[in-house]
């Protein structure tokens, strides 16, 4: 067995009995080393292990708030010990880890395995169904560079096409601007977006979108901002080339009022002052950077 799955085994059980001992965070240590002393005497990797367990343990808030949004229809007391345990060192790995050291689609496929390995026969479907929700949630970050490696141009060429549409939603208010961005349960804060329903083409789906998310009566497409692509797998479909076009849209609306959904859970007006210090995702700067100086050359 490999050193690092060896580690996560152990974590895994660790957090096992931690859990099923009453989530006693200052017994972990003690019990870390006798799992270790039991199930991996003479690991060289031991520090991982570790790490795994104290980073769980660190953003257990989180990453327990991530997993029931990502399954609602499992409150998290319900969910088998070992699979809410194979699921927290996942996330950890996917979202808190090194990226550099542990690629997303390593860390998927290790805690997949874990939960086949200590869980039920269903363990494995579960475990991937929600890593994997979450993984497209957050981008699919690293799929770029597999898609490269995998598909030459003109294969690329021959997937589905995926169409969604989205804005730069912002209004005035005695001169100032304020721009409406909805926050992840990953803690980002990104655009409103959607897919295109039968009959809409991509204005008219990012007018509806805006408003059927951020809870607002009036959205005015203005122009388009910009378009992005990428390789995303649909459950259905398979490998699809999903284009995102977004537009600046203009409203008059102060109130926002975020539909629930499972991968939102705020929305909030943001001056241009703020952006500096907001933490969203890499292609959405630039797009509130066009946005304003749009806005800016119409004065």
């Amino acid at each position: 067995m490999a050193n690092r799955h060896l580690a996560r085994s152990v974590a895994m059980q660790s957090l096992f009995e931690w859990d099923f001992s009453g989530r006693k965070d200052q017994n972990i240590g003690k019990i870390l080393d006798a799992n270790v002393k039991e199930f991996a005497p003479g690991m060289e990797d031991s520090k991982f292990a570790k790490e795994l367990v104290e980073g769980v343990l660190t953003n257990r808030t989180k990453i327990d708030s991530i997993i029931e949004k990502a399954a609602p229809e499992w409150p998290l007391e319900q969910v088998a010990m070992v699979d809410r345990n194979v699921l927290r060192i996942g996330l950890f790995e996917l979202l808190f880890g090194s990226r550099k050291e542990v690629p997303p689609k390593v860390a998927i496929n290790e805690a997949i395995e874990l939960a086949k390995t200590f869980g039920s026969e269903s363990s494995g479907r579960f475990v991937n169904g929600v890593l994997g929700t979450i993984y497209r949630e957050i981008g699919e970050p690293g799929k770029d560079e597999t898609s490269k490696k995998k598909h030459s141009l003109e294969n690329v060429g021959d997937l589905p096409i995926e169409s969604k549409a989205g804005g730069v939603v912002y209004r005035e208010d005695n001169g100032k601007l304020s721009f409406a961005l909805v926050h992840d349960v990953f803690g980002y804060w990104t655009l409103s977006k959607g897919g295109l329903e039968e009959g809409e083409d991509a204005p008219q789906a990012a007018e509806r979108e805006v408003k059927e998310e951020l809870g607002i009566e009036n959205a005015q497409v203005l122009e388009k901002l910009g378009q992005t692509e990428y390789i995303a797998k649909d459950p259905e479909k398979g490998q699809v080339r999903r284009q995102v076009a977004y537009y600046l849209i203009k409203t008059n609306d102060k109130e926002l009022d975020l539909t629930p959904s499972g991968g939102l859970d705020d929305a909030k007006w943001f001056s241009i002052k703020e952006f500096k210090d907001m933490k969203t995702y890499p292609d959405i700067k630039p797009l509130l950077e066009k946005a304003i100086e749009k806005i800016k050359s119409k004065e």
